[in-house]
């Protein structure tokens, strides 16, 4: 009876221990950027846990280290951003207050994605401009969003090996359905090429450069510097002698100065979302890229 009695505690110990273990240990991935964390959850599948520092709906530039953020870094395995400047107000203190070794720079755990691609927009002559290392908005670009992924998928299979064969096939599975869906888009906006557009922030010159639009100025004077009233005046006179098609902006940029410029001259505006809403689903990236480009169109003039 007491042997029989053992036995039934070793088997509610083994039981237990099994139980309360999880099937496999996820990597904890922290995202500066939504349009990375849906990268990651692209090709990490399964194998991630993947939270955004951001929304489409916050300035990237502008966000506070605040304690919730720096709990995050603590447990990460990796960080994905965007790099070039970007998170240079918020990232460093964000690595030095979480003390994570895994995460800081020169570690496997550190990915920038404009690390892997080349950037336009350098200015060597002014080292306080906001894009001084290269114009940082590389995700509106597909083929170096390729690119990325490719370089993403290589430092997951070197932080988790053992699912590499895992990287890999999902790499495989978003390449196929990115590359199909890149025709689509050039296909579509065609009759965008060499149509003209006023921006708000610099952050399109990866889009513009990929569709064959002409940027013909900024709201912006210069990068995060808000449009000053004479500025704008300057602005209506290069657009009442020249033709634009429209004037791009982001969701969360102060709609004002856009709308403004569109009273006084006709010119539409056209709000782009500046990223995915919801990175915890395969195929969100392909789904914003289709309305970036849908959005687009309308504003073209036949």
């Amino acid at each position: 009876m007491r042997t029989h009695s053992k036995y039934i505690q070793f088997i509610g110990f083994v039981l237990f221990v099994t139980l309360s273990q999880p099937a496999f240990a996820k990597l904890n991935v922290l995202a500066c950027e939504p349009e990375w964390a849906a990268l990651v959850t692209e090709i990490g599948g399964e194998h991630v846990k993947v939270f955004s520092a951001t929304t489409a709906m916050q300035d990237p530039h502008q966000i506070q280290a605040r304690p919730s953020l720096i709990a995050k870094a603590r447990r990460a395995d990796m960080i994905a951003c965007s790099g070039a400047g970007l998170e240079a107000g918020w990232l460093p203190v964000l690595l030095r207050k979480s003390a994570n070794p895994k995460i800081q720079t020169g570690k496997p755990g550190h990915f920038l994605a404009t690390d892997h691609v080349k950037l336009l927009g350098k200015v060597i002559d002014d080292p306080a401009n906001l894009h001084a290392a290269g114009n940082p908005h590389v995700h509106f670009d597909p083929q170096r969003m390729s690119s990325i992924a490719e370089a993403l998928k290589n430092i997951l299979s070197k932080i988790d090996a053992e699912n590499a064969d895992d990287y890999q096939a999902n790499l495989q599975n978003f390449s196929d359905s990115w590359n199909a869906a890149m025709q689509g888009w050039e296909t579509s906006a065609t009759k965008l090429k060499k149509r003209s557009v006023i921006v708000h922030h610099d952050s399109w010159v990866y889009l513009i450069q990929w569709l064959g639009i002409k940027q013909v100025a900024a709201l912006e004077p210069k990068h995060g510097i808000p449009p000053s009233t004479s500025h704008l005046a300057k602005l209506l006179e290069i657009v009442e002698q020249q033709p634009v098609d429209m004037i791009i902006r982001s969701g969360y940029e102060d709609e004002r100065p856009s709308e403004w410029l569109s009273r006084k001259s006709g010119i539409p505006v056209v709000t782009i979302p500046f990223s995915v809403e919801n990175y915890s689903t395969p195929g969100e990236l392909k789904r914003w890229m289709d309305g970036v480009i849908s959005k687009l169109l309308p504003g073209v003039s036949k």
